[in-house]
């Protein structure tokens, strides 16, 4: 069960000392340039009431909102700047036209560093995250231009996001058997309607030292009840649509099973007298391994909303019912090696006690 607790009751990131709140504040809302963020002044009273609170973990990213999103938070950050722990990335083309200004590899990290400590005003990145693999960069040549930029100061922890979890994995095991330094935090699509990760990336990052920090846990907005199906789309368009709506169907959750979900969501939160985002925050927060998932308001009332999570209990029952709705079917070898005969021919008819 969730208990109730407060952006103040602050947990430390995978197996880094560095304290940071239980609900991280993203930053891809800030900025009207992609067509649905904030304008800097509804911004700016989101980002001064999670701080009031207690909150200290901004995530933002090179290339939000045209790198707007960086500039903004540069602004509101600088008065408190020793007070929060601020999480960029990099990989994301900077430049459409330019091939060298998105990647994994050593160019487009160093001119990504020098671009986002320009935009945010500040001397160091505190949390620098690998955005997305790009299949193309060897891993030796990532994780040692990383360890480049700590050693000269510019970095201080290191993450990654959305990467298999064998890439993960060989590169924390890279860095350990170097010296270099590891990664403490890996930042997931994860959500009443994504729990795919829960086969190979959440094991691995509980068995690696990697904090986990939840993207889009409402699911895009799925589990808040705001879509119906009338809003059902299958569109996949290469380009950053200039709607939110757009947006969830190219990720690919605007499906009636994503629906189903958020009808027990709703059902929950009626019990509660919750709102059906703080009932799926609530579930990701009580997800071993996850220490801070990341919400992203477009205004201060779902700011204020999402926050309120934090405040809600669910109940063993009702963990129960969003579990069975929301399952994942499993996937090989876990599919064959969880089935009744596999684990009789591993464990005989003993019992075994599992850590």
């Amino acid at each position: 069960m969730h208990t109730a607790i407060s952006l103040d009751h602050y947990r430390l990131l995978g197996r880094s000392g560095l304290r940071v709140s239980p609900l991280s504040l993203g930053t891809m809302t800030f900025g009207a340039d992609w067509g649905w963020g904030a304008d800097e002044s509804e911004a700016r009273r989101i980002f001064d009431t999670y701080v009031d609170r207690g909150g200290n973990f901004i995530d933002t990213s090179v290339n939000y909102t045209n790198g707007a999103a960086e500039q903004i938070l540069g602004r509101f950050a600088k008065a408190k700047r020793d007070q929060l722990v601020l999480a960029t990335k990099y990989t994301m083309a900077r430049d459409a036209a330019n091939i060298n200004s998105g990647g994994n590899h050593r160019y487009n990290l160093v001119r990504s560093v020098e671009t986002s400590l320009r935009q945010l005003d500040t001397d160091r990145i505190d949390l620098m995250y690998v955005h997305a693999w790009d299949f193309t960069t060897q891993p030796e040549e990532v994780m040692r231009a990383l360890d480049d930029l700590v050693r000269a100061g510019k970095l201080l922890y290191l993450g990654i996001c959305n990467t298999p979890a064998w890439r993960v994995a060989q590169m924390q095991t890279l860095a350990d058997l170097r010296g270099w330094s590891p990664l403490v935090a890996l930042q997931i699509e994860y959500s009443l309607v994504e729990r795919t990760v829960e086969h190979e990336l959440l094991p691995m990052a509980q068995a690696l030292g990697l904090g986990v920090l939840p993207w889009s846990p409402l699911g895009g907005g799925i589990l808040t009840g705001k879509y119906s199906a009338a809003d059902l789309s299958d569109d996949n368009s290469a380009e950053v649509s200039g709607d939110r709506k757009g947006v969830i169907a190219s990720i690919g959750h605007l499906n009636t099973r994503s629906l189903a979900i958020a009808d027990v969501v709703g059902s929950v939160a009626d019990e509660l007298g919750a709102s059906r985002a703080q009932v799926a925050l609530a579930w990701t927060l009580a997800q071993p391994g996850v220490v801070s998932p990341i919400i992203g308001a477009r205004t201060l009332a779902q700011a204020e909303d999402n926050l309120g999570a934090l405040a809600v209990s669910l109940s063993s029952d009702q963990l129960q019912r969003l579990e069975a709705a929301s399952a994942p079917d499993p996937i090989f070898p876990e599919r064959f090696i969880g089935r009744p005969m596999a684990q009789q021919l591993i464990f005989g008819t003993a019992t075994l006690q599992p850590r």
